[in-house]
C-alpha cells in the first residue's frame, strides 16, 4: 500500500454558489454531479484548444463553502488562477491558490483509505489509486501510514499504465487533447455543453483527425532521455517522454510510425531502438 506526497503537484480551490456552473463552461469534462470522493480528469484550454493545464477536480466542502479543489501541477497554479480570474466576470466564486497550505497526496494499491482530507480516486486509470489533498503538515504522515514510496516510486506506477504527465509527455500550450491522450483517460466529455476550446476538440473527434498521440513503448536498452527524437529509419517521427527500465511513452506521429511499421523500419528514440506497445 504505497504512498507518496507529489510535492511537483498543487491546488486551487474555486468556492462559491456558482462554482459548478462556472467550471462547467471551462474544463473540457463534466463537473456537475460528482459526489463526495469522486474526481474527473480535465483540462482548461485556450480558444484555440490547446491544453493550458490539466487536473483532477473534485468537489470541496471548506470553511467558506462549497466549491471545488483541482489537484493540478503546482508550477502552473498561479497561472490557472489569473485565467480562471479572467473568465470569472460576474460568476460568485473565489479562486486561490492554495498551494503552500496543502499537500497532495498518492496512494495506490488500497482500498479506500481513512484519512483526514479531500480524499477521491484518481479517475484516469483503475489502479492509479486514490488522491488526498491535506493539510501542508499532515501530508507526510499520511504516506508513511501507507508506506512512504515518494515521487520515484508513484511515477514508476504511472509510466508502467501508459499514463501522461503534462510537461515531459507533452508540452502545455502546445498540445491538444487528443494529442495528450485525455480521451483515452476519461478527460473530455464529449457529450456535454460548450468550454473554451471545445469546437476544436470536437472537430478533432468527430473527423478523426488526431495524428499525433502519447503512446507507450517498449524500450530495447538503456533509457533514452525525455525530449530526444523519435526516428524511423532517417525519418523523424516525434519525441520519447518518461521511461522506466524497459517501458515508457512518446509523444508519435501515428501515420508515420505506420508507415515505418509496414516498410518493415526500427524506430529509436536517440538511437535507442523502442516498438509500440
Amino acid at each position: 500500500m504505497p504512498g507518496a506526497v507529489l510535492r511537483d503537484r498543487g491546488a486551487v480551490r474555486v468556492v462559491g454558489a456558482g462554482a459548478d456552473a462556472f467550471l462547467q463552461n471551462l474544463l473540457t469534462n463534466d463537473v456537475v454531479g460528482l459526489g463526495q470522493d469522486e474526481g474527473c480528469y480535465a483540462a482548461l484550454l485556450t480558444p484555440q484548444g490547446k491544453i493550458v493545464a490539466d487536473m483532477l477536480a473534485t468537489p470541496a466542502m471548506t470553511e467558506i463553502g462549497a466549491g471545488f479543489w483541482l489537484d493540478l501541477p503546482r508550477a502552473l497554479a498561479p497561472d490557472v488562477v489569473a485565467a480562471l480570474t479572467r473568465y470569472k466576470l460576474r460568476a460568485k466564486v473565489v479562486v486561490e491558490d492554495m498551494s503552500d497550505s496543502v499537500a497532495v497526496v498518492a496512494l495506490w494499491e488500497t482500498d479506500k483509505p481513512k484519512v483526514v482530507g479531500e480524499i477521491f480516486r484518481d479517475p484516469r486509470h483503475p489502479d492509479l489509486g486514490w488522491r488526498v489533498i491535506a493539510v501542508v503538515g499532515e501530508g507526510e504522515e499520511i504516506a508513511s501510514r501507507f508506506g512512504h514510496a515518494g515521487m520515484e516510486a508513484y511515477d514508476h506506477w504511472r509510466i508502467a499504465h501508459g499514463v501522461p504527465r503534462g510537461g515531459v509527455d507533452f508540452a502545455y500550450g502546445d498540445a491538444f487533447p487528443h494529442e495528450a491522450s485525455m480521451d483515452r483517460f476519461h478527460g473530455v466529455d464529449f457529450h456535454k455543453g460548450c468550454y473554451v476550446g471545445q469546437e476544436i476538440v470536437s472537430r478533432v473527434e468527430h473527423r478523426g483527425t488526431a495524428r499525433k498521440r502519447v503512446v507507450p513503448v517498449l524500450i530495447d536498452g538503456a533509457r533514452p532521455e525525455a525530449g530526444v527524437t523519435v526516428t524511423a529509419g532517417e525519418t523523424e517521427i516525434g519525441v520519447m517522454g518518461s521511461s522506466i527500465p524497459g517501458r515508457g511513452l512518446a509523444l508519435l506521429r501515428l501515420d508515420k510510425a505506420q508507415e515505418a511499421l509496414d516498410a518493415g523500419k526500427t524506430l529509436a528514440a536517440g538511437g535507442v531502438p523502442i516498438r509500440l506497445a
